[in-house]
């Protein structure tokens, strides 16, 4: 039973700076967060859409790196800009071991060896049609064939260097697939970060003009991302993937999606992180550049947030701005 005011005073623990800290319930730090950089041929470039982000070749990708680990992030994860001529109908180019991946894993590892390195897998990159996977006649994208690509592209980033492959294409079965091709290619310790929880959302438009995806896209990707609406079912997708081999998983979106974040590591104690996607950071940018948001206040805001919800961890495209905010 609690005390009743006034013996009770909770403003009283929040009364000074110092105890606000002591007794604070959530910790945020930049060992909290993953970078997500974007990896393209020839010279940086920014990426309009998101303002403050770019597009980093080789040299600009390994300074990335570089400046994470000396802020404390320490993973970095990596979305390639395929350029057009090489990207296909069925995107070969995602198992090609020398890709623009690939050999930004190998730069990476080469010169930061000491930071994780994160990867995408998924065709969306690769393909001439946009989709996640390969297509049929009628445009559905067909989920056993993409699969086995899957698994090739996930085994020459491992290759390469991977540390994590995070599979974002929303395919059922393909962790078991892409868990069973690492173990048998040697690959024990590579791990599994599921977006086991990927919806069909309207905050994805900016990392679509990132990864040069924008304008290509042949319909929609509501048959194989999650319907918004729908909450058990991101239960059941989360449950398929942790049975199938998934080290963590990830919910994304982010901010709108809190409520399923807090569900899934009530229901399942596993690392769980989440993807405050390009949508997301661009709101707050525009908040910022319209005088009606102090950038500073709202991306720890919002970072914690995440923590507060259960999250191990938070891709963001805020991360090395806020790892300066946390080190300060």
């Amino acid at each position: 039973m609690s005390a009743a005011y006034p013996a009770l005073r909770l403003r009283r623990t929040r009364a000074t700076g110092w105890s606000r800290r002591l007794h604070a319930e959530t910790i945020l730090t930049p060992a909290d967060l993953i970078w997500p950089l974007f990896v393209t041929e020839g010279e940086n470039e920014a990426v309009g859409a998101l303002p403050g982000v770019s597009r980093w070749n080789l040299a600009g990708i390994v300074d990335r790196a570089r400046e994470a680990r000396d802020l404390g992030i320490p993973v970095v994860a990596l979305f390639p800009n395929t350029p057009p001529a090489l990207r296909s109908g069925d995107g070969a180019e995602a198992f090609n071991p020398d890709n623009l991946m690939c050999r930004a894993i190998r730069a990476i590892k080469d010169a930061v060896p000491d930071i994780g390195v994160l990867t995408d897998v998924a065709l969306d990159p690769y393909t001439a049609h946009g989709h996640d996977g390969i297509v049929d006649a009628a445009g559905y994208v067909l989920n056993d064939v993409t699969t086995g690509a899957l698994v090739r592209q996930a085994i020459v980033q491992a290759q390469a260097g991977s540390d994590i492959v995070a599979p974002s294409d929303m395919m059922d079965g393909r962790v078991a697939a892409i868990r069973d091709a690492l173990e048998g290619d040697g690959h024990h310790n590579v791990q599994i970060m599921a977006y086991a929880a990927k919806y069909a959302s309207a905050f994805y438009g900016p990392f679509r003009d990132a990864v040069g995806t924008h304008g290509l896209l042949k319909g929609d990707k509501k048959t194989y991302q999650m319907d918004p609406a729908n909450s058990e079912e991101a239960l059941r997708e989360v449950a398929l993937d942790i049975a199938e081999g998934a080290d963590s998983v990830m919910v994304k979106p982010g901010m709108p999606y809190l409520d399923i974040i807090t569900r899934v590591k009530a229901a399942f104690e596993v690392p769980v992180f989440a993807y405050q996607v390009s949508g997301e950071y661009a709101l707050i940018e525009a908040g910022v550049a319209a005088g009606v948001a102090d950038r500073d206040a709202m991306v720890l805001e919002t970072l914690m947030a995440f923590k507060r919800a259960g999250c191990s961890g938070v891709l963001t495209y805020h991360a090395a701005h806020a790892a300066r905010l946390l080190g300060a």
